[in-house]
């Protein structure tokens, strides 16, 4: 007798959805907040077809799930990002691309992936992107969701584009980075202008090509991790974590280059997500969710260091008169998806929020934990009994005065019941009932990172 074992990444609510649906005037729980006027929209993988090979959850196709919400009625839509490789295989009718965890077909031909621009989504200068960190952007019309097409700054753009764009809320400017996993420069170092004009790209060394999914901003400085995630293209699985290799900071000035980086070694570990940087006297300061090791993209063979995979949140301070580094934790629960009001991106903050996660082997979000740094307290919001989000985002009240005077929102999935919700948390009283539930129409598969797009950048959206 067979069996068949099913992809946890293909189940339950990780399991693709098949519609793109249109729905208004959806049913709310408790009273949406009239100044909450915008729209949020989070991306993910969703497979148009069953994959090839082993899937891994960073494969699938991207797509848009967006919540309307005006004058307190709600519309919900979701939409695939168009991409070439998108269409390619929706016109033959079946999957043709392989995934990160497979070979490439042919041993001396580099990795060949689709850009499925799953991961993330930022509006800059009147256009909206949706991200993958291996290609360029694709922008994205709003409200409708719909796939203009690649975005390459009128042609200037020479190297991948990170999923975690940085915008100074002050300036206006967009900080990004490329890696390469094969050949030099293995990272790029690019400034996109208030108004969307891309002005400079500059390389920066590394000693080895790293995967490095996030990076930071101050006020006058950028900050990168070079951290011991390797590429290995020969070996059995396409990145190796390297323990027994330090873990490398990075700090340039904004708009300096390889010349004026300087680099901090602290012991090995891994960091997907930084929650934000900022200057004290001689330090710069890095709070980000901080796990020993990982395995998440190496062989399944690898035997994982004790701890691996569990994300907590972390400071380094790193000393540019003494050349020191200050590392500690901040809290031993377990959570990652760090965000802030990103009015404070590159600012000393008072609150970070990040998701909680719950004790389980897939990555389940149990609810949502929010930082008091100017004191080190915390409170927990909890989704309840088999109820899981995903990140929280922070939607600021408009012309709210204090950092914390918004609304924290995600969506949410029932298991108990199947469906799906768009919770709407007050971020100044995290432990209190949701204000506001938003009854999904369909069920909203767990996808990665989403932002909040206030009324007036809708209004202004190319």
């Amino acid at each position: 007798m067979s069996t068949t074992t099913v992809n946890p990444f293909l189940a339950g609510n990780f399991a693709p959805v098949q519609d793109e649906i249109t729905a208004d005037e959806l049913t709310v729980i408790g009273e949406l907040p009239a100044d909450l006027s915008g729209m949020f929209v989070r991306n993910g993988p969703n497979p148009q077809f069953p994959p090839i090979g082993h899937y891994h959850w960073f494969d699938g196709d991207g797509m848009l799930h967006g919540v309307l919400l005006s004058n307190g009625t709600v519309s919900y839509l979701d939409r695939y990002v168009r991409t070439p490789g998108f269409e390619k295989e929706r016109e033959a009718g079946h999957a043709i691309w392989t995934g990160l965890m497979e070979p490439p077909k042919d041993e001396n031909s580099p990795p060949s992936f689709k850009n499925v621009a799953n991961t993330s989504v930022i509006w800059h200068a009147g256009h909206f992107l949706a991200l993958w960190e291996g290609g360029e952007p694709y922008a994205i019309k709003l409200p409708e969701l719909e796939t203009i097409g690649a975005y390459t700054f009128e042609g200037k753009l020479a190297s991948p584009f990170t999923a975690h764009p940085k915008i100074d809320p002050v300036t206006g400017e967009m900080m990004f980075f490329g890696y390469s996993p094969m050949q030099p420069p293995f990272l790029t170092y690019s400034i996109v202008s208030r108004s969307g004009e891309l002005l400079r790209t500059v390389p920066i060394d590394l000693p080895e090509p790293v995967m490095m999914h996030d990076f930071a901003i101050t006020q006058d400085y950028t900050l990168f991790m070079d951290l011991p995630m390797v590429f290995n293209p020969q070996g059995e699985s396409m990145l190796q974590f390297k323990p027994e290799r330090p873990s490398r900071f990075g700090i340039v000035p904004r708009h300096g280059d390889n010349s004026s980086i300087r680099w901090f070694e602290s012991p090995s570990c891994f960091v997907f997500h930084t929650l934000n940087a900022y200057q004290e006297g001689d330090e710069v300061v890095l709070i980000a969710c901080r796990m020993n090791s990982t395995s998440v993209l190496t062989s399944e063979e690898a035997t994982p260091e004790a701890d691996s995979d569990k994300p907590r949140l972390y400071q380094w301070r790193f000393n540019l008169r003494t050349g020191t580094v200050q590392e500690k934790p901040l809290d031993e629960r377990i959570s990652d998806f760090p965000r802030i009001n990103e009015q404070l991106i590159g600012r000393k903050m008072r609150y970070g929020y990040t998701a909680k996660m719950a004790d389980n082997p897939m990555p389940l979000f149990e609810g949502v934990i929010k930082y008091d740094f100017s004191n080190g307290t915390s409170q927990v919001h909890n989704y309840g009994a088999k109820r899981y989000g995903g990140e929280a985002v922070f939607a600021p009240r408009p012309n709210g005065t204090a950092e914390d005077d918004g609304w924290l929102v995600t969506f949410v999935h029932d298991h108990n019941s199947d469906t799906s919700e768009l919770v709407v948390l007050n971020a100044q009283d995290l432990t209190a009932e949701p204000v506001a539930r938003v009854l999904m129409p369909q069920r909203v598969p767990y996808g990665f990172h989403g932002t909040w797009v206030t009324q007036a950048q809708l209004t202004h959206s190319i």
